[in-house]
């Protein structure tokens, strides 16, 4: 792991894997809504509305996998200091939000012919808006930290122990009476007919490398502006 701490050594890796994932996961989630939404035949009790499936369920993993992003490396940076562990942190968080918002919005217009109305106060979707509120409060939090040169267990810390929600979103059809459908794949098992479970999975995938070009692109970005926030301060003290 510490043989990429080195933000030289970084870069040079992202520098070329940043295009690829974007690109690749560009063409694979094109490719695979292309055929979610023309070639897929509609459902037989929800229609028509099931082709926002291959949006929605991407944005909603996506969501929760930006917030387990953001908790993995907040442990590796509070257990190991490494020095790109907070900065993979902060760069997962807009994305996260981003994907985390669409989920919501996809949902709500998912759940108005569904269930006949745009939001119910249910568990998982109550628990996926907390997530959303939560990304907000880590991006402010990790912001000013930055700007003052602040510390950055305190943000380290909140994204540990916002980890909390994740498990919440996950469980919370099983543990509470909920209008959501039950868990459609769980492990080694899935109740969604080889139809749409294919472009399902081309999609997730391919939102999936499209949200890792993302982060280090974001990380490339964030590195970029410490460096030069490094060289005004050192020409300020005369040393540079």
């Amino acid at each position: 792991m510490h043989a990429f701490a080195n933000p030289a050594r970084f870069l040079r890796i992202a520098r070329w894997l940043t295009p690829v994932l974007v690109l690749f996961g560009l063409a694979v989630a094109a490719i695979a809504v292309t055929w979610g939404l023309a070639n897929v035949p509609p459902d037989r009790l929800m229609g028509e509305t099931v082709r926002i499936l291959f949006i929605h369920v991407p944005a909603a993993w996506l969501g929760m996998g930006g917030w387990t992003t953001i908790a993995i490396a907040s442990l590796v940076e509070l257990v190991w200091r490494h020095p790109l562990a907070g900065i993979a942190a902060r760069a997962a968080a807009v994305p996260g939000a981003a994907f985390t918002a669409i989920c919501l919005a996809t949902g709500s217009i998912w759940g108005r012919p569904t269930w006949g109305t745009w939001w119910v106060w249910d568990g998982r979707l109550t628990s996926m808006l907390v997530l959303l509120f939560l990304y907000f409060a880590y991006i402010a939090i990790s912001g000013a930290a930055s700007r003052e040169g602040a510390s950055s267990r305190l943000p380290a810390i909140f994204g540990l122990v916002g980890a909390i929600n994740v498990p919440i979103i996950n469980r919370s059809v099983v543990w509470w009476n909920s209008l959501h459908q039950p868990p459609s794949l769980t492990m080694g098992k899935s109740a969604i007919d080889s139809v749409f479970l294919w472009p399902l999975l081309a999609a997730t995938l391919g939102f999936s490398l499209l949200f890792g070009g993302v982060i280090l692109m974001r990380m490339r970005t964030l590195l970029a502006d410490m460096q030069a926030e490094a060289r005004l301060r050192r020409k300020a003290m005369g040393t540079g």
